[in-house]
């Protein structure tokens, strides 16, 4: 079973979590099982950046991301070579470490 293993955040995981997921869940459904409130305006429908995160390892043993997932990365606050939405990217065989940035395009936090 692979692991994801999330980075300290300042507010939604401040000591870091490592967790067991399931083959073809979302990095976003496995944080939000465990408690790790990343935001999600668009209700995980690839409309929005604000579930934004960074792959730090493991980022080729996930599904390439598609056009419309790059549109959208595009106005991503922070933006790396191994960033994500994390309502698309789907959990493969090896396991996760991802960083959730600081902060997301949104002004205001939409607390789900």
């Amino acid at each position: 079973m692979p692991k994801i293993i999330f980075l300290p955040h300042e507010t939604l995981c401040p000591e870091g979590l490592v967790v067991d997921a399931t083959r073809g869940e979302t990095i976003l459904d496995v944080a939000l099982q465990h408690h790790i409130e990343i935001e999600h305006a668009c209700e995980k429908s690839c409309a929005c950046t604000t579930c934004h995160c960074v792959v730090r390892e493991g980022f080729d043993s996930l599904e390439p991301s598609d056009e419309l997932e790059d549109d959208m990365l595009d106005k991503a606050w922070g933006l790396e070579p191994e960033s994500r939405l994390s309502c698309q990217a789907r959990v493969a065989d090896a396991d996760l470490v991802v960083d959730i940035p600081k902060y997301t395009i949104n002004l205001a936090s939409e607390r789900h």
